[in-house]
């Protein structure tokens, strides 16, 4: 998660850059504020974007984890059983 956070912060400070580029850009006030609305719109799209990813990679890494998890179990109750048969058959 510390590259999401990493991501999230280059975002911002771009973000931050463009706006403060754009606030001190001579310009009348319309055009200044259309360009703050579509570089918004952007960056929006951007950490939606890199949102979603994380989300997936979690996702991912979640279902690898559960798959694992149910392959280890499976494996102890076939030991359990055999040790159980095992020991069956040496009692008697």
């Amino acid at each position: 998660m510390n590259s999401g956070k990493t991501a999230l912060g280059l975002l911002a400070g771009i973000a931050t850059g463009a706006l403060l580029g754009i606030l001190f850009a001579p310009d009348s006030g319309r055009n200044t504020r259309k360009k703050i609305v579509q570089k918004g719109e952007g960056y929006v799209d951007d950490v939606k974007d890199k949102f979603n990813s994380m989300v997936d990679v979690a996702k991912d890494k979640y279902e690898s984890i559960r798959n694992e998890a149910e392959r280890l179990e499976e494996k102890g109750e076939e030991k359990y059983a055999d040790v159980k048969a095992q020991f069956k058959n040496s009692m008697g």
